[in-house]
């Protein structure tokens, strides 16, 4: 069992699957479009899909949905992120996740919740058609949602991310319409907007039981004048700390109310600009957002103690009973990877332990070709023809395959 740790840390590199090389080019994902009624235009979307869901070998997977707010400027890094720590080195820590970036036709009017005349940096032309954030929302639940959840292999769990502006309709999406997103991610939020206009509405808004069950992470740049302190930029009133100054209101604001059942973390980044700190608060927000997902490093350690008397397959089944509850909808142990630990434990000479592993992966994924041929490989290793070739049988009437045919033909020979 010693080596179990290694392999539940390791093993996954071998299952990761590199991003499509076309042409000489990679590509990590493609673009989509909707045509929206809701705001009499063409969209298009940036949607990365993990390479698992076009995999024929096991069945098909679904996969929670994250929405990237300003997605031209923000898809790659967010998508990568994602890949890094679903994937990559074996890591479990995200789910994986499609990826929807959302990119800009008017931001200042997609992303601003309120009509404003004049606002600090911003020309007067582009405040003209500001305050169409409510509309903007009503394409992401009317349109942009639904279109996504048709098309692609989606499960009912989303996130939203915005930054700045982006920031500001994550929070207002929150405060107004909590049930559309289960996570939200507000990356330095534009809170100074209209007078601070959302931020005075927060404390009613605050109290409403919708929040339940929601969680938000709020990260903060130091955006603050030279010779202040955040203590400082509380007491001061004047323009230059208004922004600073709005996203710390935010975050007391959120601590006062703590006890809404709005799962909440925010963090200040003292090194980071405005425009720097999406990339480090993104990871941050992942990382607190599924936190429930991988089992600890102390869980892990202790299965791989000799002598454990933890059963791998009932270890592997419990976490996922509790990522399901952490979650909000059911989330199975994925198929490669139970299925790559069974034959793991299978060439590790502990066979009982292996067929535990086998045999979860049926119940969970009973039409996959796949679990069926496995099981006929362990049947066949324990010198059970009987059993493989019953196993090897279900699995060609799932999939006809060579390979299978042929290893059920030299078993039948040999009766």
């Amino acid at each position: 069992m010693k080596q179990l740790l290694l392999l539940w840390l390791c093993i996954l590199t071998t299952l990761t699957r590199a991003q499509t090389v076309k042409n000489n080019t990679i590509v990590i994902g493609r673009v989509d479009s909707v045509t929206s009624s809701v705001l009499n235009e063409k969209r298009k979307l940036w949607v990365y899909v993990p390479a698992g869901a076009n995999d024929p070998t096991y069945a098909q997977q679904r996969y929670p949905v994250l929405y990237v707010l300003d997605g031209d400027a923000h898809f790659a890094s967010v998508m990568g992120m994602v890949q890094q720590l679903s994937q990559v080195n074996g890591n479990t820590v995200l789910p994986e996740m499609i990826v929807v970036g959302i990119p800009n036709t008017n931001r200042t009017r997609d992303l601003t919740p309120t009509h404003v005349t004049s606002a600090p940096g911003l020309p007067a032309e582009a405040l003209k058609s500001s305050g169409g954030g409510e509309n903007f929302t009503a394409f992401l639940e009317k349109e942009l949602i639904p279109y996504v959840d048709a098309h692609y292999p989606t499960v009912p769990h989303r996130t939203l991310v915005g930054h700045s502006f982006g920031g500001l309709l994550v929070m207002n999406t929150l405060l107004h319409h909590p049930a559309l997103f289960d996570n939200y991610v507000a990356l330095d939020p534009s809170m100074w907007w209209d007078g601070q206009k959302l931020l005075r509405e927060a404390p009613g808004l605050l109290a409403q039981p919708g929040l339940a069950g929601r969680a938000l992470f709020v990260g903060i740049a130091n955006t603050m004048p030279t010779g202040f302190d955040t203590v400082q930029v509380r007491r001061d009133t004047s323009s230059a700390t208004d922004f600073m100054r709005s996203k710390l209101s935010l975050r007391d604001e959120l601590a006062r109310h703590s006890g809404n059942g709005l799962r909440v973390r925010s963090k200040y980044y003292p090194n980071d600009t405005h425009g720097s700190v999406p990339l480090p608060a993104t990871y941050d927000a992942l990382r607190f957002l599924f936190q429930a997902y991988a089992p600890s490093p102390a869980a892990l350690y202790d299965l791989s103690e000799p002598g454990s008397k933890i059963q791998p397959a009932a270890f592997v089944e419990a976490h996922y009973q509790r990522v399901s509850a952490a979650m909000g909808y059911p989330v199975l142990p994925p198929e490669p990877m139970v299925n790559s630990l069974a034959y793991y434990l299978l060439q590790s000479n502990q066979a009982a332990h292996a067929l535990a592993m086998f045999q979860l992966n049926a119940r969970n994924y009973p039409t996959s070709f796949n679990v069926h041929d496995s099981l006929g490989d362990y049947y066949s290793a324990q010198k059970q023809p009987a059993l493989a070739i019953a196993a090897y049988t279900k699995a060609l009437q799932l999939k006809d395959t060579p390979d299978t045919r042929q290893k059920l033909s030299k078993l039948r020979a040999k009766k």
